[in-house]
């Protein structure tokens, strides 16, 4: 009998043998509003478009190369006819599904593009993932700097005057990278760009994870910001679980010129990729594609209807400010309440008691992500939530704003609101810390583990990455300030997650 009672609790996820799946039932049971990665927003989509039998066969769906299961290191079956189809989407000449996320495609891009010991010219607000490809091809950077959008404490587009004057400066580099839109859906001027690096001879790829929906919008809401492909970039990689329909770590390499040898391209993929594939992943790219191509204006229409809502509703709360900048991806909703005295993580705090996930704070900013399955029920619940926060501060002040400070006043000791609360920047974004001011070495080839309290002045050997968003707060190459170390001191005693420190040790180089 006491077997069967545990078998049966194992069956509904409780106990702790499982505690990866208990996680995941109890918060799938939970019903948190999902203004987060993935895009799908949960099985809903996949309903409401007649994917129920793959959802109920997932397990004997998880397959190998078998007969007839194509390769995806030479896609010339059922897997090459997916990424064909993904080629019609965006336009491109060639697509490539990834099963190890843009990451690994924009690595095994850069490695295509840049000879070993080459240069690139990046943006210094970069994911982690560029900043390993450097590694892995002892490729030089030269870092392009994305404008300060003061007001909010964040960084914005890098400029095509700005790599205008690298290119300039640095007339050996290869290739162009930089992310658009960043984090917070804010988008360079990637046709300017595109034009300035093409006349150099060099290659432009674009990291476009947070913008894999933008071409959908084509034609349907002229205000958002055109996709990469669309621009002038040879190389776009798209996080189509970000913000669409597949399922998480799935993404797609589009190739728009010949500027890099497929062939090499090619080879970086196997070379990065598993080589056991998921066709789960896959599976969900195809469906992800097949959605798009049948229903994708239809989806388009509804994703931005949902937006003028949630715009409309959101702009009539009191002491709730919406992001609004230059080129913004609209998809992304950023939003401060700091007028009430709440920074971005107390928000977050507010939302989440109320049933609503969001993606990323920095600062006075809390981002919501919305996705291609979301419902308006979901945009309905932000803004009632959103309005009980108002209501209630309000309430507890007598009615009146208790007060705020600008992000750009944060400092990385901390300052206090008019409650006493402290207010800082709980995601480094370059704001509070100049990483302009930081100086740039040469990457170095060996390495040794010091405690991290002790590495003021040395050169840094792997990335400190704060995470979300996976911006390097001090890369492979710069040397570490006083600064620095009491912010990423400050993040750790908060409980903020910093890849690149472990029990206070960090690798230096030796």
């Amino acid at each position: 009998m006491a077997k069967e009672t545990n078998k049966e609790n194992k069956s509904r996820g409780q106990g702790n043998a499982t505690p990866i799946a208990d996680f995941l039932l109890k918060n799938a049971e939970d019903g948190y509003v999902s203004f987060h990665m993935p895009g799908h927003k949960g099985s809903r989509i996949y309903h409401e478009f007649g994917y129920d039998a793959f959802l109920d066969n997932m397990m004997d769906c998880d397959v190998t190369e078998i007969i007839g299961a194509d390769n995806l290191f030479k896609a010339e079956g059922i897997i090459g006819e997916v990424a064909k189809r993904y080629a019609e989407l965006y336009e491109a000449r060639d697509s490539y599904l990834l099963v190890n996320g843009t990451s690994g495609g924009l690595i095994a891009a850069i490695l295509s593009a840049v000879p070993r010991g080459g240069r690139i010219i990046m943006a210094r607000n970069s994911h982690k993932s560029i900043f390993n490809a450097l590694r892995l091809g002892g490729i030089r950077p030269v870092y392009a700097y994305p404008e300060m959008i003061e007001e909010y404490g964040i960084t914005g587009e890098v400029k095509a005057d700005e790599i205008e004057r690298l290119i300039k400066e640095y007339p050996d580099a290869s290739a162009v990278i930089l992310p658009s839109p960043n984090y917070y859906g804010i988008c360079s001027d990637i046709e300017a760009i595109a034009k300035v690096v093409h006349d150099a001879g060099k290659v432009l790829i674009v990291d476009q994870a947070h913008g894999a929906h933008l071409k959908f919008f084509d034609g349907i809401w002229d205000e958002m910001p055109k996709g990469a492909e669309t621009c002038g970039a040879d190389i776009v990689v798209n996080s189509t679980h970000k913000t669409l329909a597949s399922f998480t770590q799935s993404a797609v390499l589009n190739v728009c010129s010949d500027r890099v040898s497929k062939l090499v391209l090619e080879d970086r993929l196997q070379m990065i990729e598993s080589s056991s594939p998921s066709y789960l992943l896959m599976a969900s790219l195809d469906i992800n594609a097949a959605i798009l191509s049948e229903h994708g204006t239809e989806l388009a229409k509804r994703w931005r209807e949902n937006l003028e809502y949630a715009l409309q509703r959101l702009s009539s709360i009191d002491n709730l400010k919406v992001m609004k900048t230059q080129r913004l991806d609209m998809t992304k909703l950023n939003l401060d309440m700091s007028e009430l005295g709440l920074d971005g993580g107390q928000l977050e705090e507010e939302l989440l008691a109320r049933g609503v996930r969001v993606e990323l704070t920095t600062g006075n900013i809390l981002m919501c992500m919305t996705g291609i399955g979301g419902a308006r029920s979901d945009y309905e619940r932000l803004a009632d939530a959103l309005e009980d926060i108002s209501k209630e501060r309000k309430a507890c002040s007598g009615g009146k704003s208790v007060g705020s400070r600008g992000a750009g006043e944060n400092s990385a000791a901390g300052v206090e609101n008019s409650d006493g609360v402290s207010i800082v920047n709980r995601r480094y974004d370059g704001n509070m810390l100049s990483y302009r001011s930081l100086e740039l070495c040469d990457i170095p080839a060996e390495s040794e583990v010091i405690k991290l309290k002790d590495a003021a002045g040395k050169i840094c050997a792997a990335s400190i990455i704060p995470y979300p968003p996976g911006i390097p707060i001090a890369c492979p190459g710069e040397r570490l300030t006083g600064e620095i170390i009491a912010y990423i001191e400050g993040l750790i005693a908060r409980g903020e997650k910093v890849i690149g420190v472990t029990a206070g040790e960090i690798l230096v180089g030796s």
